[in-house]
């Protein structure tokens, strides 16, 4: 069976899109959060999407369903918010490892369906790690600008749970997404190279951070170029950016990475910039004609869809990325 390097090489693949965009549609209430496990639990529970794994499987695994039948070559798992800085929010920090475990499997589960029915588009299982709710950066407290709210080694720690957890769930890749501090970043990828060491396994990961505004920056000041410096010791399947911005946004950074690294690129932008109420309005055929426009200039390995984005979108994407070559690695091409 091909792996995901082999395919790769090949032909550009789809990422899925939202989950979150998805979830919404369902309107689950506390009560479907819950379920019969949770329903007496002390804390306010509705928003935990990662829960859902557990309370809401079957949902769950209907949205990674769609968006194989929409054609994603990889579908990421339900576990952004997946680490006991995140679940702290819930008071379910002991429940992390289960939450990995069970969102990998599931996800897992529906690849290997997808792949049996159609062994020539093998479908790929990408662990979702998220950026938390903490960075290691900055200070949250404008007056105390030398206070951090977490260091380095808990989020290495709480990291590692997660990436133990996906990986025993069956994984194919880690994806570290939506990094707005590369310093969480890096304390993750140290975590990922723990766990390759520590089992004598090696196992793909993809990098994608995000570009917070108009100033082509993260949220933690690096330009698109430091912050490829700052991650390119590791050994990478892919980098790229998501989230923030739209996809017309997004191109003049793309294209800076896309001159600056030998890794393959990525990129799932937003479907479009949110409107007023904070919603996206985008149409997949105005996001196809878009990202055409990366395919066009060879910009891309791996494509997909963040906020806003719907198994529509990923179909309009997909379509138009089979009709283009996946962009050429230049091996003196990097900043290394």
């Amino acid at each position: 069976m091909s792996t995901l390097q082999q395919a790769i090489q090949n032909r550009i693949l789809v990422l899925d899109g939202a989950m979150g965009t998805m979830l919404q549609r369902y309107n689950f209430s506390e009560e479907d959060y819950r379920g019969e496990r949770f329903k007496d639990y002390p804390s306010s529970l509705k928003g935990n999407n990662d829960l859902l794994s557990l309370t809401q499987p079957h949902a769950i695994a209907e949205v990674h369903a769609k968006y194989f039948e929409a054609g994603a070559d990889i579908v990421e798992t339900n576990t952004f918010s997946g680490t006991t800085i995140g679940m702290a929010d819930y008071n379910m920090e002991e429940l992390v490892y289960e939450l990995n475990f069970e969102s990998a499997k599931i996800a897992k589960k529906v690849a290997e369906e997808f792949t049996k029915a159609n062994p020539n588009q093998p479908r790929f299982v990408a662990g979702s790690i998220g950026p938390t709710n903490k960075t290691a950066s900055l200070s949250p407290d404008v007056n105390r600008p030398e206070y951090r709210a977490i260091t380095f080694d808990e989020l290495r720690i709480a990291y590692k749970q997660q990436v133990e957890a996906l990986i025993d769930g069956g994984v194919d890749v880690l994806l570290v997404e939506t990094i707005f501090d590369t310093l969480n970043a890096k304390a993750c990828l140290f975590a990922i190279e723990e766990v390759k060491e520590e089992r004598n396994i090696d196992i793909p990961v993809m990098v994608s951070g995000t570009i917070t505004d108009a100033s082509g920056r993260t949220l933690s000041g690096q330009t698109v170029e430091a912050f490829l410096a700052s991650i390119s010791h590791v050994p990478l399947l892919s980098v790229g950016f998501n989230c923030a911005l739209g996809a017309e946004q997004l191109k003049p950074y793309l294209q800076r990475l896309s001159n600056e690294t030998e890794f393959y690129t990525s990129a799932y932008p937003n479907a479009g910039l949110p409107n007023a109420f904070g919603e996206y309005d985008q149409s997949a055929k105005q996001m196809q004609l878009l990202v055409e426009d990366y395919l066009k200039d060879g910009l891309i390995n791996i494509i997909g869809g963040c906020c806003g984005t719907t198994p529509e979108h990923i179909k309009a994407i997909a379509d138009v990325a089979r009709n283009y070559k996946p962009r050429q690695i230049r091996a003196e091409a990097g900043i290394l």
